[in-house]
């Protein structure tokens, strides 16, 4: 038999056991089973999940399926405003807190990626080079060259895959708070949008009624010369004018506070020019939510799937305190040439190798091994009840906006056939005002009441659609652009 052949028989019969002692490294973990939330919720909402139209008869499963949930409705899908759209696609892309969960995403990943190093050896090649002082003048000369593994732990009991497990749950909740972040932003855009829109229209609203009494303040000082009135219907009219004024410059002012908000959320200019002149009170696509939509789908929501995965890595750093009860082995070992001249550095005889396993067991550690475990238990049961609590604090969210949907809508056509009448009101009034039949308190009445209702059509129209996107936000849509 050769030399070489029989090196090679030897070297396999020495890293025969450490071949062994890796396998059964990577079926080994310590970690416990992970405990069964109990959020307590219905299995149904507690509400008809319907709208207004689907009590007309309107089908949803032109939005999303039966078997679908909200979260795969894509934005664009969902709202049908192409200024909305376009604004939203803007603050995708400069949005700077969006930015910062997106590279919050890249440290997890790379945390994530030094962690699951851990689990495999680390070789490296190491050159010396050493002089040291003799007898008289003369020194030592030493050289080596070597190639070799240092400190490398045998995960016998699953303390490295344990917490390379914790690193890569913690990258997936990171992953999914971006997410959060991005469904957020897109509801934040949207209620940003309609709520400047609907101050606009407030604004415009307001200035339109500030005209038409100042038309009416100029007619009853004509009438008053002509002592058809008293000095008290022109004091009612500039009362009626001034207030009118008061509302315009408020409504500007918010509309104005909106734009900035806006702004702000888009991360970029907006072109003010290519802002539709009109509010329009329908900018999503929503119909009916199919009956038998489950609460489950709440477990796809970002929010609660991040806690999900702080709840798995919480129980994988169980795991790994458990595994620092046990011994632990590690290898250093190394291979390579050494002279004490340079030129023979790799001549022979020069070659070399050392192996040298480390066993250390635990006896007494002052009690820090067992504090240890009972933290990261208290942690684990912590992960579990906040778990429990954003299902919760989901479901809650959408029965909120399940119970508006419907008074919402019924409360628009309430309010719809209020300003019709206020209108037929203030119409019949100013006639006969005009015809001297009665007071200027009474148009005053009447204008006031169809100013009101004007303004909380508004109000109800925002509330109707803001409701439907926060319906769709708390359902987990808005990560998608298509629907999938």
């Amino acid at each position: 038999m050769s030399a070489a052949r029989f090196g090679a028989r030897l070297a396999a019969r020495r890293l025969a056991p450490l071949a062994v002692a890796l396998a059964l490294a990577a079926c080994t973990t310590l970690e416990p089973e992970l405990p069964a939330a109990d959020a307590s919720i219905p299995a149904q909402w507690p509400l008809p999940p319907t709208t207004a139209g689907a009590a007309q008869g309107e089908s949803a499963q032109g939005v999303f399926g039966a078997q679908r949930g909200m979260i795969d409705v894509g934005w664009r899908d969902f709202f049908v405003d192409p200024t909305l759209e376009r604004l939203i696609e803007q603050a995708l892309a400069n949005n700077r807190d969006l930015r910062v969960a997106a590279l919050n995403v890249e440290r997890a990943q790379a945390l994530y990626r030094v962690q699951r190093a851990e689990q495999l050896p680390a070789v490296g090649v190491q050159g010396t080079a050493t002089r040291a002082s003799g007898t008289g003048p003369r020194f030592s000369d030493q050289y080596s060259v070597s190639l070799g593994l240092a400190a490398f732990e045998i995960d016998l009991f699953g303390r490295v895959r344990s917490l390379s497990r914790a690193a890569l749950e913690q990258y997936f909740a990171t992953e999914s708070a971006q997410r959060s972040v991005q469904l957020t932003l897109v509801g934040e855009v949207a209620n940003a949008y309609l709520t400047w829109m609907a101050d606009r229209e407030a604004t415009r609203v307001a200035q339109a009624a500030l005209v038409n009494r100042e038309q009416a303040l100029d007619l009853t000082r004509k009438r008053y010369e002509y002592g058809a009135v008293g000095a008290l219907d022109v004091s009612q009219a500039e009362t009626s004018v001034e207030q009118a004024r008061t509302d315009a410059s408020r409504f500007a002012g918010q509309a104005a506070q909106d734009l900035n908000a806006l702004r702000l959320l888009v991360g970029a200019t907006i072109d003010e020019a290519s802002i539709p002149d009109r509010f329009d009170p329908v900018v999503s696509g929503l119909r009916a939510l199919p009956a038998g939509v489950p609460s489950e789908v709440l477990l796809r929501r970002p929010d609660v799937v991040q806690a999900e995965h702080r709840l798995l890595a919480a129980n994988a750093n169980i795991g790994a305190a458990r595994a620092a009860f046990f011994p632990s082995i590690q290898l250093t070992g190394a291979i390579g040439t050494a002279s004490s001249e340079l030129s023979g550095l790799f001549g022979s005889g020069s070659r070399f190798w050392t192996f040298g396993p480390q066993l250390n067991l635990p006896i007494f550690q002052g009690g820090a091994l067992r504090a240890n475990l009972r933290a990261t238990q208290a942690e684990r049961d912590i992960a579990l009840a906040q778990y429990e609590q954003s299902i919760q604090a989901g479901f809650r969210e959408v029965a909120d906006a399940l119970a508006l949907t419907r008074t919402l809508s019924e409360q628009k056509a309430a309010q719809l056939a209020l300003v019709a009448a206020a209108g037929r009101a203030e119409e019949l009034s100013r006639a006969r005002y005009e015809a001297g039949r009665d007071s200027y308190l009474v148009l005053l009445d009447a204008q006031r009441t169809l100013y009101g209702a004007r303004q909380s059509l508004i109000a109800t129209q925002l509330a109707e659609q803001a409701n439907r996107v926060s319906l769709y936000r708390v359902l987990g849509g808005g990560w998608n652009e298509r629907t999938q």
